[in-house]
């Protein structure tokens, strides 16, 4: 295979800016625009200097004109801003949009939570997704329906992280749907890439953590709901048979999500031990390349995972209160955002789905 084409829209974003970092470093890529709104016109150069490849392009308007004609499309916008323009794209084109528009399933949950236009639902670019179960009890992965696919959607990163984390708990039955609690403390490049008080003022950001999108408002909770439906194997417009409470906390850290997962242990779960829950999640993830369960008594850390493609998991069983926690750790921008679209991307071409991609980390 030649090297094929890539256009990536959005690309003075955070979100933008890290799929071009994977993509320069990609043997099966080359980036040959980079579009934007209002940096159009000017050199690519100082909005990603540690990108010297692509330093000699100029920034695009964000137009379908710019867009098509590339073998693939990357779509780093804001909600509510990449649907209308992907209906434009071609459609021999692989697109992938890093955006919320295409991910969920129901209308009424985006109506809930968004608002606006709703467009199709695109193939979901969670590789490792339970999506129930196979008669010999394997499960099924949501890897399975990527090969070959023109159009994906990227998760959010906090789905990411919070799915990741419990998502075996849901398949075997371990845990209470009624009765989830998620608490992600997430770093300020989760809140994009805009001088909007407090989020990106040092002054203010620094020494001091902040709850954000609280008591049942942020949108991803539809979209995790939705992925917990689908582990228990069943469908999207069963997602009310799961409750979240889900609070997400910006820290100063530029980037990484630590997720905490929690729910009451079901009757099942209360009869196996500590030991026997463990292996759940072992079983879950064995083969899962990017997802390393970690040794027993090992909490992840965002720290170990920045700049990869890697999330970190773990989990503990509280007998007093009769709760399983869980536990993950990403980088929000790799494996929660772009490193997760590339998965997607390798998988829907054909390529071994970790090409360009790492698993390791950055220390300190």
């Amino acid at each position: 295979m030649g090297k094929l084409t890539v256009a990536v829209a959005g690309a003075t974003g955070y979100a933008g800016g890290e799929a071009l970092r994977i993509l320069a470093q990609h043997p099966n890529f080359e980036v040959t625009c980079v579009a934007g709104h209002s940096s159009a016109g000017q050199s690519f150069a100082p909005f990603a200097p540690y990108i010297p490849q692509l330093a000699g392009l100029t920034v695009q308007d964000s137009t379908p004109e710019n867009l098509n004609g590339h073998d693939v499309i990357i779509l780093a916008l804001p909600h509510g801003a990449s649907g209308a323009l992907a209906a434009q794209l071609d459609p021999d084109s692989i697109v992938i949009d890093l955006g919320a528009d295409h991910r969920l399933e129901e209308k009424s949950a985006w109506d809930a939570f968004y608002g606006g236009d709703f467009y199709e639902h695109w193939t979901y670019g969670m590789p490792e997704l339970i999506i129930g179960k196979n008669p010999d009890g394997s499960y099924k992965r949501q890897r399975e329906c990527i090969p070959g696919v023109k159009r994906i959607a990227g998760p959010g990163c906090n789905v990411t992280a919070t799915t990741l984390a419990m998502q075996p708990g849901i398949a075997e039955g371990l845990v209470d749907p009624k009765g989830i609690v998620a608490d992600l403390v997430v770093g300020y490049s989760g809140a994009g890439k805009s001088l909007k008080k407090p989020y990106l003022l040092a002054s203010e950001a620094l020494q001091s953590a902040l709850p954000y999108s609280v008591a049942g408002k942020h949108r991803h909770i539809p979209e995790i709901l939705q992925n917990f439906a689908h582990a228990a194997g069943l469908s999207a417009a069963d997602a009310d048979r799961f409750t979240l409470g889900f609070t997400p906390i910006l820290a100063p850290m530029s980037r990484g999500i630590l997720a905490t997962v929690s729910a009451p242990l079901t009757d099942k779960a209360k009869d196996l031990s500590d030991a026997q829950i463990r292996d759940v999640w072992l079983h879950a993830y064995e083969g899962q390349q990017f997802i390393c369960v970690l040794p027993e008594g090992m909490l992840p850390a965002s720290a170990n995972v920045l700049g990869s493609n890697a999330a970190h998991i773990q989990v503990a069983v509280d007998r007093n209160s009769q709760r399983l926690y869980a536990f993950s750790a990403i980088d929000n921008l790799n494996r929660g955002t772009a490193g997760q679209a590339i998965e997607s991307l390798n998988i829907a071409l054909g390529l071994d789905e970790s090409t360009g991609l790492t698993k390791i980390g950055v220390a300190p």
